[in-house]
């Protein structure tokens, strides 16, 4: 896998002939919805495991290798005919092998609403270890607000794909709410019924586990959130289900915030299978432009992780979305969501150049409406794709889950796949 930045005067056609792959095989692979207009700054996705290249002035075998991320070596057990390494010359074509290099073996989990079409679920299950569709909603008695589910777990399950029951303090209508949680969390009575539903549920649909998403604990309820995930534990591991919890991203165990001091990384660690850390938002709907999972800022949530938690059973989040800002930022004003596939399109119509930012590894462009008002729009590519994978193998991490799965994003999946192999638990 070659990962590919757009240049002034690109097309698909002299790509292709770059690297010696055909442009309708890259239009293919990258779902290019306009192969014959592409924009400055954008990445392309080449699937080959070897290029042509024609050797440029001053180019050495050396320099090759390091351009292509391989070596010398390989290079010359690709071109027999080379007898002198150090005699390659301008105009000579040369064949370098680029062979991806696995870095191991990964769960992959996507968060699903029932709303995904059928199209987008069966493009994204081959690379999924768990879907998770997204969500029961607790009521405050310890009853499940329905969820239509079962076309998601019938097309999972055809495809060996583990299902994950999700289940949240979201009111009905409404949001995440701490009063939720706390009258939940602190009645035996209302932990007892929501169990039971629970079991019923799992047993009832084919789900293969339970993910506990409950955020905005009030702090006071941290040791009565942790009663609630050991008896949870407690009772669905002898039915041979496993429990996982997603966490919010937090970068040290004190750290303040309703978000963060309820979820104790080293008790989840300790009694779930898998956590989730929610490792993104940090540019989200309300926030000045940024980023949304700046790549330095995820990595200062990992560091402290690991030290809480088994690094295998962590899944690092990774957003599948972008924003659009309409600037200046006004407090209180809200950004548009936006995929990442939309937001490349959105910069060729908008005749933008995307651009790259080193520090957070996420790309970003900027335009005016026709309103003459200026917008700047953060999203991902395969460049903060592959950045964000490399986290995993750097910190063993077990691997990785996405919000959400219900736009397909195909360099997603090409950098992953490239990268990994993905891990089927049925």
């Amino acid at each position: 896998m070659i990962i590919y930045t757009v240049r002034q005067g690109d097309s698909i056609y002299s790509i292709g002939r770059r690297f010696g792959v055909s442009p309708q095989r890259i239009a293919d692979d990258n779902m290019l919805q306009n192969p014959e207009q592409l924009v400055v700054g954008q990445t392309i996705v080449i699937v080959t495991d070897a290029i042509r290249h024609t050797v440029a002035p001053g180019e050495t075998l050396f320099t090759l290798a390091r351009r292509y991320g391989t070596t010398v070596g390989r290079i010359l057990e690709a071109n027999p005919d080379i007898t002198n390494p150090a005699a390659i010359y301008p105009g000579q074509s040369i064949i370098i092998p680029v062979p991806d290099q696995k870095l191991g073996n990964i769960d992959v989990n996507g968060y699903a609403f029932p709303t995904i079409t059928s199209n987008t679920l069966q493009n994204t299950l081959p690379h999924l270890t768990f879907i998770s569709p997204f969500s029961y909603q607790v009521r405050a008695d310890g009853s499940l607000v329905p969820l239509n589910d079962t076309a998601i777990i019938q097309a999972a399950r055809a495809q060996n794909v583990a299902p994950l029951m999700v289940i949240t303090n979201i009111l009905e209508g409404g949001s995440f709410d701490s009063d939720l949680a706390s009258t939940i969390l602190n009645s035996e009575q209302v932990v007892n019924t929501l169990l039971d539903n629970v079991v019923q549920n799992i047993q009832q649909k084919n789900y293969t586990g339970l993910d506990i998403d409950f955020e905005y604990i009030y702090p006071s309820d941290r040791e009565a959130y942790n009663r609630f995930v050991q008896r949870a534990a407690d009772r669905l591991h002898p039915l041979g289900y496993t429990v996982t919890t997603a966490l919010a991203p937090k970068t040290r165990a004190d750290q303040p915030g309703l978000l963060y001091e309820a979820h104790d990384y080293a008790f989840h660690g300790a009694t779930v299978d898998h956590v989730i850390l929610m490792t993104y938002e940090w540019g989200y709907t309300y926030s000045p432009p940024r980023a949304v999972a700046p790549v330095n800022l995820v990595e200062e949530v990992l560091q402290y992780a690991v030290t809480e938690i088994p690094s295998e059973k962590i899944l690092m989040g990774i957003p599948n979305y972008g924003y659009n800002w309409t600037l200046p930022f006004v407090q209180g004003s809200a950004a548009q969501t936006i995929s990442h596939t939309a937001a490349v399109n959105l910069a060729l119509r908008e005749g933008a150049e995307i651009q790259f930012d080193e520090e957070a590894q996420s790309p970003f462009f900027s335009y005016y409406d026709d309103q003459g008002r200026q917008h700047v729009v953060w999203f991902e590519d395969a460049r903060s794709i592959e950045a964000k994978l490399a986290l995993v193998d750097k910190y063993n991490l077990g691997g990785v889950s996405y919000w959400t799965v219900n736009s397909f994003f195909p360099q997603n999946w090409l950098v992953l796949e490239s990268m990994y192999n993905v891990n089927k638990v049925l």
